[in-house]
C-alpha cells in the first residue's frame, strides 16, 4: 500500500511519491538553543523521528536534516543575563538537547547544521536575492520584498491583503512595506556579529533554514516538517525565499504537528505552566512520555497532565507485560501444535493492519491500538493448553519490530557495573583528546540512556546514577 500524507500546502491527503525513487530528503526545523527544550519542542522531535523510522522501515533511504538556531535575540538576551558568550550557551543547550531527545528515543539527524557554521552560505543566499530584486538593503539591514513573490501566503492560505490588516510599520523601522521581513540584522553595540557586504550583523531567523536545507538536500526536498506554529510566518517565508532564488518548488510535502495544551490551557511562561523535558524525565520514564505523545495522531492537539501521563505508563506496562509473559512461556513450549497456522495468520493480519494505519498519514494512535490487540491475542494464546516456540517467536518478533518502528523499548537497559562506567568514561576522555567529538557525544548519550549523569569539572569527569 502507498503511504499517504496530509500535505499542509494542499490541505488534503496525497500519495507520497518522493522526487527520487526509494530516497527521501527530509528537513525538520530544530530548536533555538537558549534553554532546555519544553514538551512543545519534544512533540515534533518524537513525531518526526517516528516518521523517519517508518519511512526507513518501509524501505526508503532517508536523509534527515534538523538545524540548530544558535544565534538570535533569545540567545543574545540569555548571554547578557548570564554574563556568558553566545556560543557557550548554545553549546551547553545543544548537548542538553541531545541528552533529552536521546532519552526520548529520538535518533540523531544525519546532519545537525548550525547557523554560526553557515554564515558565508547565508550571506551568499541573501546576496543572490538582492541581485534578483527580491531583497533590499536599508541602513545595514536587509529585507525581503514580500509582495514581489506572487505566491506568498499559499502555505498558510492567506492573501497579502489579509496579512496587511493589522500590520503596521513601527517607529524607527526601515522597511519599504509593512509586510517585508528581515533577512539580515545590522549589529547593535556589543552584539555577536559577522562581517557582510552590508556591514556587521547576523542572519534573520527565516533565512537560515532556506540556506541550510538547500545546502544539504538540494533545491527541492521531499518533506519539510515542524510544529503547527511554524506554518506562518516561518515556513511561509522559507518558501518565498527559496522559490524566489531557485524558481523550483521548495518542498513537495509539508507536515505539521498539532499544539500541546497543559490541563486544557495553552502552554506559556506567563501562565506558569511551562514544562521542560529535562525536569519531567528526572521522575518519569522518558519512554512513557514518548508513548504518550504517540497515542494521539500527530496533527491533532494533545492535552498533557500528570493523570494522563500515569495512564500512559499503565498502558505501556500492559504491553510490556504481555511481551514478558511470552518470553517466560517460550522456555516451556513445544516445537509444533495443530493451531500454529491459525495463530500465525492472526499475527500476520495484525502486522498488515499496523502498516495500513501507519501508511495512512503515520497514524500512531491507531497503530498503538493494533499493539493492544496484539497483546490481547498473545494473552489468549498463552491460555492454550499447548503452545509452540514458533508461534511465540513470531509474537515476540512482531512486538519487537513494531516497538522499534515507534521508537519504544520493550526491556529496560541492563544496569552498568561501576567498572564498565569508568571504562566508558575513559574512552570518552580519550575521544575528546583525539578530537573525535562524535564518539565522545555517542558515549555520553549511551550513559545518559543508562541513567548515568556525567559532570565535567576542572578536576575531571564525575558521574552519578540518576
Amino acid at each position: 500500500m502507498t503511504i499517504r500524507v496530509y500535505n499542509t500546502l494542499t490541505r488534503k491527503k496525497e500519495d507520497f511519491i518522493p522526487l527520487e525513487k526509494g530516497k527521501v530528503k527530509m528537513y525538520v526545523c530544530g530548536p533555538t538553543v537558549y534553554n532546555y527544550i519544553h514538551i512543545g519542542n519534544a512533540r515534533p522531535a518524537i513525531v518526526f523521528d517516528t516518521v523517519r523510522r517508518y519511512l526507513q522501515y518501509s524501505g526508503y533511504d532517508v536523509t534527515f536534516v534538523s538545524n540548530f538556531t544558535d544565534v538570535d535575540d533569545k540567545l543574545i538576551k540569555a548571554a547578557n543575563e548570564l554574563g556568558e558568550e553566545v556560543p557557550v550557551i548554545a553549546d551547553r543547550f545543544i548537548q542538553a538537547y541531545f541528552e533529552d531527545t536521546g532519552a526520548l528515543g529520538c535518533q540523531k539527524a544525519d546532519v545537525h547544521p548550525r547557523v554560526t557554521e553557515n554564515i558565508d552560505l547565508i550571506i551568499e543566499f541573501i546576496d543572490a536575492l538582492i541581485e534578483k530584486g527580491y531583497a533590499y538593503v536599508s541602513e545595514g539591514d536587509v529585507y525581503y520584498r514580500t509582495r514581489k513573490f506572487a505566491d506568498y501566503g499559499k502555505l498558510s492560505q492567506q492573501s497579502v491583503d489579509e496579512l496587511k490588516v493589522g500590520a503596521r510599520i513601527g517607529v524607527g523601522e526601515k522597511k519599504e512595506d509593512e509586510l517585508d521581513f528581515v533577512l539580515w540584522k545590522a549589529a547593535k553595540e556589543g552584539e555577536i556579529s559577522w562581517n557582510s557586504p552590508w556591514g556587521n550583523g547576523r542572519p534573520g531567523w527565516h533565512i537560515e533554514c532556506s540556506a541550510m536545507a538547500r545546502k544539504y538536500l538540494g533545491d527541492t526536498i521531499d518533506i519539510h516538517a515542524g510544529g503547527q506554529d511554524l506554518t506562518f510566518p516561518h515556513h511561509e517565508n522559507e518558501i518565498a525565499q527559496s522559490e524566489a532564488l531557485t524558481e523550483q518548488p521548495f518542498a513537495r510535502y509539508w507536515l505539521h504537528n498539532g499544539y500541546i495544551n497543559i490541563d486544557n490551557e495553552k502552554m506559556s511562561k506567563s501562565l506558569g505552566n511551562f514544562v521542560l523535558v529535562h525536569d519531567i524525565i528526572q521522575h518519569i520514564d522518558p519512554q512513557v512520555l514518548r508513548f504518550f505523545m504517540l497515542s494521539v495522531h500527530y496533527r491533532h492537539p494533545i492535552n498533557y497532565n500528570e493523570e494522563l501521563l500515569e495512564n500512559a505508563k499503565t498502558a505501556l506496562d500492559r504491553l510490556k507485560t504481555a511481551y514478558e509473559n511470552l518470553k517466560h512461556r517460550k522456555q516451556s513450549s513445544a516445537n509444533l501444535t495443530d493451531n500454529d497456522e491459525k495463530w500465525l495468520e492472526k499475527i500476520k493480519e495484525l502486522h498488515e493492519t499496523f502498516t495500513k494505519e501507519m501508511d495512512d498519514d503515520f497514524n500512531t494512535a491507531n497503530a498503538i491500538s493494533v499493539l493492544f490487540e496484539l497483546s490481547r491475542q498473545a494473552n489468549y494464546y498463552l491460555m492454550e493448553k499447548n503452545t509452540s516456540e514458533k508461534v511465540i517467536d513470531t509474537f515476540l518478533n512482531e512486538f519487537e519490530d513494531l516497538f522499534f518502528v515507534l521508537g519504544l523499548k520493550l526491556e529496560a537497559e541492563e544496569a552498568l557495573l561501576d567498572e564498565e562506567i569508568e571504562a566508558l568514561i575513559e574512552q570518552r576522555i580519550q575521544a575528546r583528546k583525539d578530537r573525535d567529538f562524535q564518539l565522545a557525544d555517542d558515549i555520553r548519550d549511551k550513559l545518559k540512556e543508562m541513567n548515568i549523569i556525567l559532570e565535567d569539572t576542572p578536576q575531571g569527569t564525575r558521574w552519578k546514577r540518576g
